[in-house]
């Protein structure tokens, strides 16, 4: 006779209760936790219904059809006041995506400078590094993007007085002046050569890997890249006959005229952004690299091996691999902190569709545009840190 072990002596097991079924308790509360959701979600839909129909406002999205009668300040797209509601937005969206792109790559620069800089052995840098990064941990970005704008652009020269930098750009309280590129014919070729150096430079770089890996020699990768990226689009340009010009800003006696301007308002918020988390990602820089063992610094250096490419060939490599998870959330915070744009009016999704929802009145359409833009710009970027953490992921072999 066997006996079964999970029910204790004396008690038939056809007399237990269903509820004592773990498995079974688990598709009761989460049957409960479903229908809880399911009511919850009605109720909130059946009151915002309502409450529109009191106030006579007519929901769905064919406002976006509408004529907006206002202008944006700075569009990388064409826009008038007498564009649509809905290009407005997609105008709000590309200067938010404008803001995010460029404040990540500049925040991971300035981050893994100050990152690597207050492991200095030279005290006066690494002092310098963690004060920097104690300042701006401490300060809420919003007081940043102030400081930046009010505090810094907005006491510069007049126009009259601009401040000549090289390349023939000028910067005063209006923004940054630059030259314009004018593009003629042919002027796409260039444009390709650009892009088919940069698949050959990805291309080079894993051989350059692959090569390393079985022999153990590695070939110029830096020069050779460089060469490509620089050299392959200029012999491109000069051979279609130069096909690009610019239009250069001058200073004139009351402004400048020509080339292009970046007014004071991105200035503040990308400046603010990318100063601010690249204190964050400087303490996740300093952390990985403390990740990785002093073994490894030891052993390059017994091979002979300076301590610049020691940082750069051994150590880094081997700590991206504890810098890369948190540092998607530094990403995240950027680019979800970029609504603060209205703050000094820079024309955003967020203050494009505040502007958009005080004329119409479409609170719940604005705000679920938002929603679905932010979540889709976030998960996107969580997509793609993840596949680059996978590929930098140790393979076992």
């Amino acid at each position: 006779m066997t006996i079964d072990a999970t029910i204790p002596p004396g008690r038939d097991k056809s007399t237990g209760s269903v509820l004592n079924d773990p498995k079974v308790r688990g598709y009761i509360y989460q049957g409960i936790t479903l229908l809880l959701l399911v009511v919850f979600v009605y109720w909130v839909t059946d009151n915002t219904i309502e409450n529109l129909k009191r106030a006579n406002i007519a929901s769905g999205y064919g406002f976006l059809n509408g004529r907006a009668g206002f202008d944006v300040g700075q569009s990388l797209i064409a826009f008038t006041s007498d564009s649509t509601y809905g290009r407005a937005l997609v105008v709000g969206f590309f200067n938010t995506i404008l803001v995010a792109v460029t404040g990540i790559i500049t925040a991971t620069i300035i981050g893994f400078l100050i990152g690597i800089g207050r492991l200095s052995k030279n005290w006066l840098i690494a002092k310098l590094a963690m004060i920097y990064v104690e300042v701006f941990r401490n300060i809420p970005p919003l007081l940043v993007i102030f400081f930046w704008y009010s505090g810094v652009l907005a006491v510069l020269p007049q126009p009259r007085e601009s401040m000549a930098l090289p390349l023939n750009m000028y910067i005063n309280n209006r923004g940054l002046a630059f030259p314009r590129p004018i593009f003629d014919s042919g002027a796409q070729f260039t444009f390709y050569a650009l892009i088919i150096a940069v698949i050959a430079s990805i291309a080079f770089v894993r051989y350059a890997n692959k090569k390393q890996m079985a022999t153990g020699k590695r070939p110029p990768v830096l020069w050779i890249v460089l060469a490509m990226l620089i050299g392959l689009p200029l012999v491109t340009f000069l051979a279609t006959g130069m096909p690009i010009s610019f239009d250069v800003p001058i200073a004139g006696k009351f402004n400048l005229t020509g080339g292009s301007v970046v007014g004071p308002e991105f200035l503040s918020l990308f400046l603010a952004l990318s100063f601010y988390t690249a204190a964050f990602i400087a303490e996740i820089v300093r952390a990985g690299i403390r990740g990785v063992s002093h073994g490894q610094t030891e052993a390059a250096h017994a091979l002979g091996i300076r301590p610049g490419l020691t940082t750069r060939l051994v150590v880094v490599p081997q700590a991206m691999r504890i810098i890369i998870p948190p540092l998607t959330s530094q990403y995240l915070n950027l680019t979800k902190n970029s609504s603060l744009a209205i703050a000094v009016g820079y024309a955003d999704l967020v203050a494009v569709g505040g502007t958009i929802l005080n004329q119409t009145g479409q609170a719940v359409e604005v705000v679920s545009i938002w929603i679905v833009v932010y979540l889709t710009l976030s998960l996107s970027t969580s997509l793609f840190m993840n596949w680059f953490n996978a590929k930098m992921a140790l393979v076992e072999r």
